[in-house]
């Protein structure tokens, strides 16, 4: 017999990493993830608490916040990329949120961001 699995289930990530600094949009991502299949959602909201968590597990796929408390994000993307983890960047400052031009190519997801959005980009992480 073969198991039935929910559509998309095979090309959801497992453990999945949120770097949000504002505590209600990570529950809400995190209660969204769940709702995909994701099994494991790990928050956290700075720098060095992002760093600490890859270095102790790399996670499968993981969300940025660009724009985080007194700094920004891109050392944990230049840390993800490195270690060829896919990752997208949230930010709800829209196109005025400067990106540096190694990263330009990256996803992002405007925030607030649909249920749709969020799913279509853990889906694609790969492409």
């Amino acid at each position: 017999m073969i198991p039935v699995t929910p559509a998309g289930a095979a090309d959801t990530p497992a453990d999945v990493l949120i770097v949000e600094d504002d505590p209600i949009i990570a529950i809400d991502f995190e209660d969204r993830l769940l709702g995909f299949g994701v099994t494991s959602v790990r928050t956290v909201g700075s720098v060095a608490q992002a760093l600490d968590a890859i270095a102790r597990r790399a996670p499968d796929f993981a969300l940025l916040d660009v724009e985080l408390i007194r700094e920004k994000s891109f050392a944990i993307a230049e840390r993800l990329a490195a270690l060829d983890i896919p990752f997208v960047f949230v930010t709800g400052y829209g196109a005025e949120t400067s990106i540096p031009a190694q990263f330009a190519a990256r996803p992002r997801l405007q925030k607030p961001c649909s249920s749709d959005a969020l799913e279509a980009a853990l889906q694609a992480r790969g492409s």
